[in-house]
């Protein structure tokens, strides 16, 4: 099991240069782990590139399918009292966005505070860095 974050959930709705890597990821395995926010911030980076115009209504639609698909397949970390108290002490540690420090703590809880051993799959250079500090192993190696 590896933990996703969304920035890495999109290139498998969406074909994007790292679609094929993440593609293969998913394929190795598939027990894919999120944070319950995750589908929130998917739809709004996909809205965000069909008003920006790199995406057509159509592709929109298309990636909002597939992205139910693995909504009904995955594992989603709850939000939880304990996932915000680790997203505020995230967001003092590190210089993250709200919804990042939020997918930091919810891998965080789902590690068991024990994160050497645990992948996180991510393409976002920031959360990156972050998961990297609190020791988790970074997924795919860049």
């Amino acid at each position: 099991m590896r933990f996703w974050d969304s920035s890495a959930i999109i290139p498998l709705c969406v074909d994007e240069a790292p679609s094929v890597r993440v593609k293969r990821l998913a394929e190795e395995d598939s027990a894919l782990i999120v944070w319950w926010g995750t589908p929130i911030e998917c739809y709004s980076a996909l809205a965000r590139r069909r008003r920006e115009e790199m995406i057509t209504s159509t592709d929109e639609e298309l990636a909002q399918y597939a992205l139910a698909l693995l909504l009904e397949a995955w594992t989603e970390i709850e939000a939880s009292r304990e996932v915000r108290e680790a997203a505020l002490r995230i967001l003092r540690r590190h210089p993250l966005r709200a919804a990042d420090s939020l997918q930091l703590a919810a891998a965080l809880v789902w590690a068991n505070w024990r994160p050497a051993g645990h992948e996180f799959i991510c393409l976002n250079q920031r959360l990156r860095d972050a998961a990297h500090y609190e020791g988790f192993t970074l997924v795919p190696v860049t």
